[in-house]
């Protein structure tokens, strides 16, 4: 894929259908990013169904992933420490 990137760019020297979109104030500088589109389409958006995709599924028989929302919080138990974001 290719692109073009241009940073800093002056909100005011961009073209005027571009300044109409970006409530920025006078002298604010932007990122601007040009790309090509893809011209295929992920699955379960109008390709095939998301549920055709061999993806879904694949871990439905683990037992230890059966509560998700546990799953996860013991996997971040060590890495987000209460004393990490100055609370005790």
């Amino acid at each position: 894929m290719n692109a073009v990137v241009i940073e800093h760019a002056s909100v005011a020297d961009l073209p005027e259908a571009w300044r109409a979109q970006l409530p920025q104030p006078a002298g604010t500088t932007v990122t601007v990013r040009i790309e090509s589109e893809s011209t295929g389409t992920p699955a379960g958006q109008g390709g095939e169904p998301l549920a055709d995709n061999p993806l879904v599924g694949m871990w439905s028989d683990r037992e230890d992933m059966a509560d998700v929302a546990a799953y996860v919080r013991r996997l971040r138990a060590g890495r987000f420490d209460a004393d990490l974001f100055g609370k005790r």
